[in-house]
């Protein structure tokens, strides 16, 4: 049997520790999603004693949240679509474009990492307007597309740097052209960055409350989030409500990361094993 270092355990028991820490949350939600309202302020973090689908009913029906869960998925979707193929465009062209004037694009995008989008919220709502789109919730398409692209194009310039440039040679020697060479070369090499960029911008879009509460006032265009905020009563909560709404929203997360977790990994560790 083999004897474990000291150093081992610790590790195990520190990563054990933040499991706890991440979890607790996620636990404390679910089984609070499936209690009656007063019994969630009695035993806020015990198991429930008499289970309750209320409140996901409720979310379901009467809150409309059908609607709100659909305009989420497909303007995640959507973004998350546009990133990974503007991002890996741009990326594509900076690898190989070695100039003075691909260095200034490239510091122009990785500008974007630094600089809040939130500050330019007047501005952007005047474009919005401009554009018609008010109350429309494409209208957080081109916010969201320009608040990922910096760290989708930072992430694959870097991976397809890496990529051997002899394949790209090959390839040019056959006659294949740039599109080909990126479509049937570059892009199935740097899936794992890929997965990595939708991962990362994944949650922040998801998650947004800040630009759909400024853009969108329609009741048939609001996302998940948005419609979160209309469960918080003035004088009272219906937390059951809240907390199933919550767990449903939690749940597009889930899946899509699992369907990803497998290239995400390869994408965070590519280079840390040398051979």
């Amino acid at each position: 049997m083999r004897k474990l270092s000291a150093t081992t355990v610790a590790t195990h028991a520190v990563l054990l520790a933040w499991c706890l820490v991440v979890l607790f949350p996620i636990y404390t939600m679910v089984i609070n999603s499936v209690k009656p309202r007063l019994d969630i302020f009695k035993s806020p973090f015990g198991l429930p004693k008499t289970i309750t689908f209320e409140g996901y009913t409720n979310a379901w029906s009467a809150g409309r949240f059908d609607i709100y869960f659909r305009n989420s998925l497909f303007i995640t979707l959507v973004s998350l679509t546009l990133v990974l193929f503007l991002g890996s465009l741009a990326a594509y062209a900076l690898a190989s474009w070695n100039s003075r004037w691909s260095r200034l694009a490239y510091i122009f995008f990785i500008a974007g990492l630094m600089i809040p989008i939130r500050l330019g919220t007047i501005n952007l709502f005047q474009i919005i307007q401009r554009l018609g789109l008010t109350d429309n919730v494409l209208s957080l398409l081109p916010v969201y597309v320009a608040m990922s692209l910096p760290i989708a194009t930072f992430v694959l310039t870097e991976f397809i740097r890496g990529v051997p440039g002899e394949l790209r040679d090959a390839a040019y020697v056959d006659g294949a052209s740039e599109w080909r060479i990126y479509a049937s070369v570059i892009m199935p090499l740097v899936r794992p960055a890929l997965a990595t960029v939708a991962i990362f911008n994944l949650i922040p879009i998801w998650n947004d409350l800040w630009f759909p509460l400024i853009f969108i006032r329609e009741e048939s265009q609001r996302t998940v989030m948005l419609g979160v905020t209309l469960l918080f009563g003035q004088y009272q909560t219906n937390w059951t409500n809240i907390l199933a709404v919550l767990t449903l929203s939690a749940l597009p997360l889930l899946v899509l990361y699992l369907l990803f977790a497998k290239q995400f990994i390869k994408g965070l560790t590519a280079g840390a094993v040398k051979g």
